[in-house]
C-alpha cells in the first residue's frame, strides 16, 4: 500500500511527538528503528 505525504507527515509527527522525552536511545533503539520504519509504511522483521 502506497502512503501519501499527508499520511507520512501524520505518522512522522506521532513518532516525533511519541518519542519526544525518550531517554535511554540506546535501551530503545530496536523499537525506535521499527517504529522510524512504520512512518513509511515498512514492515521490520526480526529473525528469532
Amino acid at each position: 500500500m502506497r502512503l501519501s505525504w499527508n499520511e507520512i507527515r501524520a505518522r512522522a509527527a506521532a513518532f516525533a511527538r511519541e518519542w519526544a522525552e525518550e531517554t535511554d536511545e540506546k535501551g530503545e533503539t530496536q523499537s525506535v528503528d521499527n517504529e522510524f520504519s512504520q512512518i513509511f509504511g515498512v514492515r521490520c522483521r526480526t529473525s528469532n
